[in-house]
């Protein structure tokens, strides 16, 4: 008799906490170091492999690694100022990209955790990564229990990622100085670690069937989820850890088919999705359990041609009724389409992107390719083949067309080069030459390509004074700077209720419409924002899941260590902020007075706060 499922907590539950090796798992991974003819007091094996053999064998993984990259940041994001890094590796143990806070990186390259090393417990003993290698499982390994002493000065947490068909792609792990070993740490790795998975199971196939699936509906789309792919007459392809989790199965799926696992069968849930190419179905499984599941189709297609719609301008979108932010949107506007180089500053989450994005989505190019590099997410030894390419030949193992690079790939379009001042000095002589000349020369060819490139630049970093200090090209700082433009931080925003309501309006579903308590919404004005939207979005997007089917957002929902920070004082305070807190908060409440004709009632519930906190605003 069917029934229906409690929530699922999946095998390999990402929240769960992982704790460094237990005894016997430790004394296992110590024996097989010594059974490698390692020493506690030996010298690890520091080699690299070279630039072209490193980029060689990125080109080999780069599904894996493209899919990755992003995450690895966003991981980062989470762990910055943390003295610690991310580490990427393949299933062999090779680091392929790493990325962290420079004071430790230095730490970390005195035992070659960079690119180009290999981490296998041969080369370096027992470590998280060799460990969670030869484990295949998630593995801690915190100081001391390192096997070899060069190494004790880490702490390391990492996670094996799976392939669709479920063998290895390779490690993702954050290591640190074990002073600061928290246990929390292996959580953020896990969920990074199943997105990835679940990102290159989406990835894998076309003409098929995607099910997602959970007990809850509210969990189908998180990491929660179970994932299958069904080919279309019926055969299973892959699934996720939580869809064999949910289903029972053990490892062996092959041959297994859609009508043996779930009721009602293939041809009713096609039928569902043929229309609109997904829908929404109640199913039963083998087991007897009810689950909610969204089936999507993907198919390959041939592009229609149609009329174009009429397009909205995403520079209006983003102009939510700050005067800063207004006229670095009007000046941007005037530039699109006139061959003029735009520099946006501004502070790490400011929306620098998003903004780029915008001005190319406005843009006579609209139609045409928007490539984004991150010149700081990019290993220096990399960045020159990503940028430029290279030719059939160039070096061994080079794929056998060569590789077009970032710039020819934007061309008739927009390259957006992101952090520009984490760029080597060697490279920008030669962005430079690309942007005088027009044309690209790819590594190891002697035909230049020809370039039509819109270019879009931004930094974090103050360029002047790189410049007077020889960091950055001054020629190069000249010819980017066309137009520059800052965007302000979030605690200088006297918008930041308007852009706080529209991202909870693109959170919110037709059957829930979320909003902020007064409570939260004052914090959230009061707050400094060192993330800037990058962290706010962050914070909503986590109390959104954690309300579900709850429609006001409250203190219980947002994330513990946000609310810790906030009543630790982590908010604009001093006479200074506190004047430019209450102007920014006298600033949105006018504002939304002025909408409703003065009406507070309606002002308040637009700002997502009570009267009495529009009135006791007014009266200071």
């Amino acid at each position: 008799m069917p029934h229906s499922a409690s929530p699922f907590p999946g095998v390999g539950d990402p929240l769960a906490y992982a704790l460094p090796l237990d005894v016997t798992t430790l004394q296992s991974a110590h024996a097989r170091s010594r059974g490698f003819g390692l020493t506690e007091n030996i010298r690890p094996d520091y080699a690299l492999l070279t630039p072209n053999a490193l980029a060689q064998e990125v080109d080999r993984h780069r599904l894996f690694y493209q899919h990755a990259l992003p995450l690895v940041e966003t991981l980062y994001q989470q762990i910055a100022n943390t003295h610690s890094m991310i580490v990427l590796t393949d299933a062999s143990g090779l680091v392929l990209h790493s990325l962290g806070d420079d004071d430790f990186l230095a730490k970390a390259q005195k035992v070659a955790l960079q690119p180009g090393a290999v981490w296998t417990e041969q080369n370096q003993g027992t470590n998280a990564i060799g460990t969670a290698l030869a484990e295949l499982r998630p593995a801690t390994v915190h100081g001391d229990q390192h096997f070899l002493k060069a190494n004790q000065f880490l702490t390391c947490a990492s996670v094996p990622i799976l392939d669709p068909q479920g063998g290895l792609s390779g490690v993702i792990d954050v290591t640190g100085d074990y002073r600061g070993y928290h246990r929390h740490t292996m959580a953020l790795v896990r969920m990074s670690a199943q997105t990835l998975e679940n990102q290159l199971l989406r990835d894998a196939f076309t003409d098929v069937l995607y099910l997602g699936f959970h007990g809850r509906r509210e969990f189908v789309g998180t990491l929660m989820e179970g994932i299958a792919a069904f080919s279309l007459d019926g055969r299973l392809l892959a699934m996720n850890a939580s869809a064999r989790f949910q289903l029972g199965l053990d490892d062996e799926i092959t041959g297994m088919r859609f009508d043996q696992l779930f009721d009602p069968g293939m041809e009713q849930v096609l039928a569902r999705c043929q229309a609109a190419g997904e829908g929404w179905v109640q199913l039963c499984l083998h087991n007897g359990v009810l689950v909610q599941a969204r089936a999507q189709l993907r198919m390959r297609t041939l592009p229609v041609p149609s009329r174009p719609a009429p397009r909205l301008s995403r520079l209006g979108y983003l102009n939510t009724g700050d005067a800063q932010l207004a006229r670095v949107l009007e000046r941007v506007g005037k530039v699109l389409g006139r061959d003029v180089p735009v520099l946006v500053t501004g502070e790490t989450g400011t929306g620098k992107e998003m903004l780029a994005q915008a001005m190319h989505a406005d843009s006579p190019r609209s139609d045409k390719p928007f490539v984004a590099v991150n010149c700081a997410s990019i290993p220096e030894t990399l960045i020159e083949s990503e940028l430029f390419g290279y030719a059939d030949g160039a070096f061994t193992g080079a794929r056998q067309k060569g590789h077009r690079g970032k710039i020819v790939q934007a061309h008739g379009g927009t390259l957006f080069l992101d952090e520009i001042g984490d760029m080597p000095l060697a490279l920008q002589a030669r962005l430079l030459r690309v942007l005088q000349q027009r044309e690209v020369m790819p590594l190891g060819s002697a035909q230049a390509i020809p370039v039509d490139i819109a270019l879009i630049c931004a930094t974090h970093c103050d360029l002047p004074t790189m410049v007077q200090a020889g960091g950055f090209r001054a020629d190069l700082y000249y010819r980017i700077q066309g137009l520059t433009v800052r965007l302000p931080p979030a605690r200088e925003r006297t918008d930041l209720a308007a852009v706080i309501r529209k991202m909870l309006n693109a959170e919110s579903t037709p059957a829930v419409r979320y909003t902020l308590s007064a409570q939260v919404m004052d914090l959230f004005l009061a707050y400094a924002w060192p993330g800037n939207f990058r962290q706010l979005y962050n914070v909503l997007h986590t109390a959104c899941v954690l309300a579900g089917d709850e429609t006001e957002i409250t203190l219980a929902h947002l994330p513990d260590d946000f609310v810790m920070l906030a009543e630790a004082g982590d908010v604009l305070d001093g006479a200074v902020n506190s004047g430019r807190l209450a102007s920014v908060t006298q600033a949105a409440i006018q504002a939304a007075l002025a909408e409703h004709d003065g009406n507070v009632s309606a002002a308040a519930r637009a700002l997502g706060v009570s009267r009495n906190t529009i009135y006791r605003k007014q009266r200071h």
